[in-house]
Order: structure tokens, then C-alpha cells, then sequence
């Protein structure tokens, strides 16, 4: 089950019912980290604010077939993720800037989004089996990766985002997280068993068959493993555990999650912007106490 604050249902409930100031509200919570999502990808800051302008229209004309699947912020990237594409249709886009590192040995995900040309209302429209397999999948997805994360298991985290998110080879995997080639085969076999079972896949269906294009579209769609917004805050701020000070260190950093990044440097902005208003606060209300010398000393 996508997770919902009650904040957020009525925010979306007030928007449907014509509420501009909640419109504002969600305008203002998101415009930042999408912008910065766009820049991230190389586009003008001009062109960025339209592409996310058109976001929130596309949002609009697409809320009342909004089913609630994903989150308001997973849904607005993935609506200017094809904005993106669209912009530079025939070029290929990352999602995890690790693919462009790893001489084109991942690629099969970005190759897989660079190649879709779908239509407004992709997301929202899907036949009934198709939807039905989608949740099915995505349910399995985040009840193992929850079971991981509890377990502070991140290194088998960590394969699985370069496995389904990144689409590396398992021997670039190897080399990255330290271990065996082989190692990292079984352990993909043996997720994509779990997954083939609990979505009732085939006896017949290929390991391959099943995680491509499927996988690859629920785990771009959902982002099962991405931090949340305060995690990345605790991130920013030096307040995690260690042992998740590491994994987001490397889901952001070396995995090169772009939506996630996006938030980071939007926060990184707001900070600076905090931080700029305070001084400026202080500043002001302490200037009327400095006692000076009559020649400009204190």
C-alpha cells in the first residue's frame, strides 16, 4: 500500500474540490524538487520552469482518473520524468547517474524510459490484468525491501537498487559492493523467484520475461527503496544512524538516485534560503543595541 498522510489526502480532496489555496500549498511543497530534478538532467532554467509548469497542468487535467497508486511526489516525477524524455526524445535518460558510469553495461531501464512515447495519460490508463500484476508486484516489492531495510541489511539493498533500479551487470555489481559475481547472481534469482510467486507468474516465464519491462516500470514508478523526504533531511543534517548515514550516502551519491537528489538540493536550497532569512532576522532585531564611539567603533 502506497504510504498516505492524512495531510496529504485532505490536501488532494480540498484541490479537487476547486480549493486554490491548497493548489498554492501543493505548488509551493513540490516546485522546488522538481525544478531541480529537471536542471539535474542538463535543461535550461527557463526551459525547466516550463517543463514543470506543464507538470502541474498535466496533473490537473489527470486528477480525477488519479487513483491514489503512488504518492503526490512520486506522481508528479513521474509525470515530468516523460516530460524530460519527451525533451529530448531519441537521447537516451538516466534515472541513477551510476548507469552513465559503468560504460553503458547498465542502460536497460533508461534505455527501456528513453524509448516510451506515452501518451498523457499513460499512468492512469491501464488495462485491467496489467494494473492487477502492477500492484501485485509493487506490494512484493516493498514488503521485501521493508523486510531489508529492518533487518539493516543494506548491502543486499544496495544490489538490489543496481540490479532493478540501475540495470548493471552482475560484475559490475561484484566490484562495486565487494563480493562475488556469482553471489550476486544467485541472490538475483533467487528475488525473482520470490517476486514470480507472489505475483503468480508463470512456470514457463523467463527470469528476464518477468523483470523486463515490468520490474523495471514498478520500480521506477514506485521507487520502493528511495528515502524519504526527512530521511534525507537527517541525511543533510548528520543525524542518522550510522548505518543509514552510509545507505542513503550511497543512494544518493554513488547510486546517483536523480529523483532523490532532486530533493536533496532542494532542500540544500531551502536551507540556505533559512539560513539567509535568519541572519537577516538577527541582524535587525540586535542593530538598535550597538553602542558606538562616535567614529563608527563599537
Amino acid at each position: 500500500m502506497t504510504e498516505w498522510t492524512e495531510a496529504e489526502r485532505l490536501l488532494l480532496e480540498q484541490i479537487r474540490r476547486g480549493d486554490a489555496e491548497a493548489w498554492g500549498q501543493l505548488v509551493d511543497r513540490y516546485q522546488g524538487r522538481l525544478i531541480a530534478f529537471a536542471r539535474s538532467r542538463g535543461i535550461s532554467a527557463a526551459d525547466a520552469e516550463d517543463l514543470v509548469q506543464d507538470t502541474f497542468l498535466r496533473f490537473l487535467r489527470g486528477l480525477l482518473d488519479f487513483r491514489g497508486q503512488a504518492s503526490l511526489e512520486t506522481y508528479l516525477f513521474v509525470i515530468l520524468r516523460r516530460q524530460v524524455i519527451e525533451h529530448f526524445r531519441g537521447r537516451q535518460t538516466h534515472l541513477c547517474q551510476i548507469t552513465e558510469s559503468l560504460d553503458g553495461s547498465g542502460g536497460a531501464a533508461a534505455a527501456t524510459a528513453a524509448a516510451r512515447e506515452p501518451s498523457a495519460s499513460w499512468y492512469v490508463r491501464r488495462d485491467e490484468r496489467h494494473e492487477r500484476d502492477k500492484s501485485a508486484l509493487a506490494a512484493a516489492l516493498r514488503e521485501l525491501t521493508d523486510r531489508l531495510q529492518g533487518e539493516l541489511d543494506f548491502q543486499s539493498l544496495q544490489m538490489m537498487e543496481l540490479l532493478f533500479y540501475a540495470q548493471a551487470r552482475n560484475k559490475d555489481i561484484a566490484a562495486l559492493l565487494g563480493t562475488d559475481e556469482q553471489h550476486v547472481g544467485m541472490q538475483k534469482h533467487r528475488w525473482l523467484k520470490q517476486l514470480k510467486r507472489r505475483v503468480g507468474g508463470g512456470a514457463g516465464e523467463t527470469d528476464d520475461e518477468f523483470a523486463d519491462p515490468l520490474l523495471t516500470e514498478v520500480w521506477e514508478d514506485r521507487r520502493p527503496t528511495c528515502p524519504k523526504r526527512t530521511t534525507i533531511g537527517g541525511f543533510l543534517l548528520g543525524s542518522l544512524e550510522p548505518a543509514w548515514q552510509r545507505y542513503v550516502e550511497f543512494h544518493l551519491n554513488r547510486l546517483g538516485c536523480t529523483l532523490c537528489r532532486a530533493n536533496l538540493d532542494d532542500m540544500k536550497k531551502q536551507q540556505d534560503r533559512d539560513a539567509t532569512v535568519l541572519r537577516e532576522r538577527i541582524v535587525q532585531s540586535t542593530i538598535g543595541f550597538m553602542r558606538t564611539d562616535g567614529r563608527g567603533r563599537v
